[in-house]
């Protein structure tokens, strides 16, 4: 299983995130919500990642309807994600770290999670990381590191040179989209609306002649 799974994944996955950091507690982002994937330690804030991780490999978890998330565009860089199905909340795509409870899988669901049993939206064998971890713990059938192809694949599509991609983590308004907390509705991605035809444009209304 060591070929298959990275050895900061597992951690990863049972860190528990967005607690309030011991050392920055009075600041605005003191919430411990990144994780060094060269430190494979513990969760940390973002002026922890300033002065202590600057050069090294960070994942930001962020959170929907109190459960932990990773953007896609993040994890996809150091991990081989396929097989686990993803969502677009508010306009980013994610998928979860780990399953969320489900009490009773819904009549015609067509596609369940392999391991967890839980209704998924599309075709996918696991609804979060941690499901496809224990999946390919019983089974050995998938995996999560990237071969060269993989990352030869992902670098071409992003324009990048051959030295190993870095995930690096934007202070722009668009990463504060998912917090703590948030209960954003989860939704496949769907195309926009085609636009609606302009109203034409009403004849010149005539009265009745009046009555002699």
């Amino acid at each position: 299983m060591d070929m298959l799974v990275p050895p900061w994944l597992e951690p990863l996955i049972t860190t528990a995130f967005f607690s309030v950091c011991r050392t920055h507690g009075d600041a605005a982002r003191s919430e411990c919500n990144m994780y060094c994937l060269d430190c494979n330690d513990q969760s940390f804030c973002f002026y922890c990642r300033s002065s202590k991780h600057k050069d090294h490999q960070v994942i930001q978890i962020r959170r929907s309807s109190y459960h932990d998330v990773v953007r896609v565009s993040e994890i996809q860089k150091v991990l081989d994600i396929s097989g686990v199905q993803t969502y677009v909340i508010n306009s980013a795509r994610v998928l979860f770290l780990n399953e969320r409870p489900q009490p009773k899988t819904g009549k015609g669901v067509s596609h369940i999670c392999e391991i967890c049993g839980r209704s998924l939206l599309d075709p996918f064998r696991f609804c979060s990381l941690g499901c496809k971890l224990m999946g390919i713990k019983t089974n050995g059938n998938a995996r999560f590191t990237l071969d060269a192809k993989n990352e030869e694949e992902l670098m071409e599509r992003r324009g990048e040179g051959t030295s190993r991609p870095r995930v690096m983590i934007s202070s722009s308004r668009e990463e504060e989209e998912l917090r703590e907390g948030s209960q954003q509705d989860i939704y496949p991605s769907t195309p926009p609306p085609p636009p609606s035809n302009a109203r034409r444009r009403k004849g010149i209304p005539h009265r009745a002649p009046f009555g002699s």
